[in-house]
């Protein structure tokens, strides 16, 4: 069985921090969200990994390589625009060869891997397999119509759901697949639609089993899901401390820091991971805050927060909560009077103030 990841997309949900960096490399928890969905691959037992790639290809293949530091083999797919999940499938064509394969789409988290999942799909003899989950906002997402426990009806995103059961973002297909990706027509918005692909197959008599998630699921492409993920994905974490405590200092609840890392007069409360060559200097970091590797932050609090490498957030004053900072920026407190809100941000960002 192959892998078939999707890293391609343009991120808009984002923006800005999309703007100069691939959606699926925004890291939750310290790690690239690309790199779960390969180490889920690897857990199920899956070696040949293709990854289809857009605009952000130079850097998805520096980042990624050849998949030897996961003991996986990556090629690369080229998409030359972000035509629709069903037209990555179509360019995949030739990599699977025959063979069937998961398709992963490179920003969604699922906290227990395919594995079960996969293995179940193997020994069904099912065409295809679509994972569902419940979820409050169906009309967001793909939704699934079961009769008797089998999948009669997807639609994308539906003004009148049938169901809370929406498309998690993990597919199980064989060969037949192709025919239906060949088949199909652009949906309005000139994309070839994955819903239509898999209603194409139950329409021609195939078959297309569901399985529900149970645990947690999250697709990231917004704000408010990245930092939720980085919750859940927090909440397992297990302490280390590779750093540098000094006496001042207090740390309660599972911290991780990393090697390099110096936390000076300030108090930090976890779940909270703090990467390499950081310094935290009288500062607060509270729960559910990820820190990247190069980061200072100095009298400022900070909490239910992503803040990416070799940023500064220095003597902000208010604490600083629901928030994701890219990378290289600096955050501080001006002095100048007469004060004023004094901001430089670009295209589609979203800021607020107190």
């Amino acid at each position: 069985m192959k892998a078939l990841i999707l890293s391609g997309g343009k991120g808009t949900r984002l923006r800005p921090i999309t703007h100069t960096a691939a959606k699926q490399l925004v890291p939750v928890a310290n790690k690239p969200i690309l790199f779960y969905a390969i180490e889920a691959m690897k857990a199920a037992g899956i070696h040949e990994v293709g990854i289809v790639v857009g605009d952000t290809h130079a850097e998805v293949r520096a980042a990624v390589g050849s998949g030897e530091k996961w003991g996986v083999n990556v090629t690369y797919l080229q998409q030359e625009a972000p035509l629709g999940l069903a037209h990555a499938v179509k360019i995949s064509e030739s990599f699977m060869n025959g063979e069937p394969f998961v398709m992963f789409l490179g920003d969604n988290l699922i906290r227990d891997g395919v594995a079960s999942f996969v293995e179940r799909y193997t020994a069904s003899g099912a065409n295809a397999q679509i994972l569902l989950a419940h979820v409050p906002n169906p009309q967001d997402f793909g939704v699934a119509e079961l009769s008797g426990g089998r999948v009669v009806r997807l639609i994308e995103k539906p003004k009148n759901p049938p169901s809370d059961l929406a498309l998690v973002g993990v597919y199980m297909f064989d060969a037949n697949v192709f025919e239906a990706v060949r088949s199909i027509k652009p949906s309005a918005r000139g994309e070839l639609e994955i819903t239509d692909a898999i209603q194409y197959l139950i329409d021609h008599g195939y078959r297309v089993e569901s399985k529900i998630v149970e645990g947690w699921w999250k697709d990231t492409g917004k704000l408010e899901d990245m930092l939720e993920a980085n919750r859940l994905v927090l909440d397992a974490m297990q302490p280390v401390n590779l750093g540098e405590v000094d006496s001042e200092s207090e740390i309660h609840g599972r911290v991780s820091i990393g090697k390099g890392s110096r936390i000076i007069a300030s108090s930090v409360r976890g779940p909270v991971i703090i990467g390499e060559n950081c310094v935290i200097d009288n500062a607060f970091i509270g729960p559910y805050t990820s820190i990247n590797d190069g980061v200072v932050v100095r009298g400022s609090e900070i909490e239910h927060s992503i803040i990416l490498e070799d940023s500064e957030i220095l003597d902000v004053g208010s604490r600083m909560a629901d928030s994701l900072v890219g990378k290289n920026v600096k955050i501080t407190k001006g002095t100048r009077r007469p004060q004023a809100y004094r901001i430089m941000v670009g295209d589609n960002s979203e800021v607020s103030v107190m």
